[in-house]
């Protein structure tokens, strides 16, 4: 088969690699009709990784068509359109049953596309281990695309903003409008968020957030003007989506006291000055994590099923999978209103 497979700092190669087969009774062969690239990968794409390993498939969002199972599995058929979440578990415990993938009490957790571990979906077919679990059937009502975007990126979004405590009628902040930034924007007004603060450098990318209703601002100058707007006691709510010092440290800024920070960028510093001694002046709760995808389908089903989040808005690109370095490089470069970049085979 062909599959999208990392070589080195921006060397991302459509090539031939072996077809995937069951390795367990559980496992599932799913044929991809739809797979994204997620700003998560950019860190593989440059180099910093997450494995010393080369020549693995990347990615961990897709939808696809089961092809085959092992003797295991139960729940799927041979035809079954599913979406996998871009993260596995053992799919027998406590917490992988409840969708708490990430802290899976066998240890066996997991992210498709970081290493030869378990390979990317990035790829004409990929394997699923423990399917049953790690494979939900599309729902009635959800389209390709759409499921495509709760893969990861929508759930991630709803994720970031449920850990920054919006209730109704609080005002927001978002910093860094990519995709999963701009997917929170909307998760915050679904929320019943006042004012959402929408900040980043890109001209484009506040546009496209003040279309759903926010306000946009450039990162120069969102302190101050989020200062004057609150009468100097700044936001109970702040969203960070980029991973990077500077906008940690600035959604640290923008908090008012007793305020709370969710930060669910990639973390792309190993040691971040914390403010300790002014987050704790100000009783500020500070949170982040990783999502665990199964754990908010429940929510966003039937938000998306209603068209109250349209997640499939901010897909940009649609190109063939033999076109995914040069998707790769568009999204890198932001270029031609590179967002959400969906391949297929």
């Amino acid at each position: 088969m062909k599959a999208l497979r990392y070589f080195g700092e921006r060397d991302i190669r459509y090539d031939a690699m072996d077809d995937p087969t069951p390795l367990g009774a559980g496992d599932a062969i799913v044929r991809m009709d739809a797979c994204s690239i997620c700003g998560s990968d950019l860190h593989i794409y440059h180099g910093h990784g997450f494995s010393e390993d080369v020549g693995f498939c990347v990615g961990h969002e897709a939808v696809g068509e089961v092809v085959e199972i092992g003797r295991g599995v139960r729940q799927l058929k041979v035809g079954d359109k599913v979406m996998v979440p871009a993260a596995v578990g053992c799919g027998a415990c406590r917490s992988c049953l409840a969708g708490d993938v990430i802290h899976c009490a066998n240890d066996a957790g997991g992210c498709y596309g970081l290493s030869a571990a378990l390979q990317g979906v990035q790829a004409e077919a990929f394997r699923v281990p423990a399917a049953d679990s790690n494979a939900w059937l599309i729902p009635e009502g959800i389209s390709t695309e759409q499921a495509l975007m709760m893969t990861d990126a929508m759930a991630t979004a709803w994720f970031g903003a449920r850990n920054a405590d919006i209730r109704p009628g609080t005002d927001v902040a978002v910093i860094g409008l990519g995709p999963i930034g701009l997917m929170a924007v909307e998760s915050a007004f679904v929320m019943g968020a006042g004012v959402v603060y929408a900040i980043d450098p890109v001209p484009e990318r506040r546009a496209l957030a003040e279309a759903v209703g926010a306000v946009a601002l450039h990162p120069e100058a969102a302190l101050e003007t989020i200062r004057e707007a609150t009468g100097g006691r700044k936001l109970p709510c702040v969203i960070e989506a980029v991973g990077a010092d500077a906008t940690v440290d600035l959604a640290l800024r923008l908090v008012g006291r007793r305020g709370t920070v969710s930060v669910i960028g990639v973390q792309q510093s190993r040691r971040f000055p914390f403010p300790l001694e002014r987050a704790f002046a100000a009783g500020l709760t500070f949170r982040t994590g990783t999502c665990s995808v199964p754990e908010e389908w429940p929510a966003l089903i039937p938000l998306i099923q209603s068209g109250r989040l349209r997640p499939e808005r901010y897909i940009s690109h649609r190109m063939d999978l033999s076109q995914g370095a040069e998707a790769y490089a568009l999204f890198d470069r932001r270029e031609n209103g590179a967002l959400k970049m969906v391949l297929t085979a």
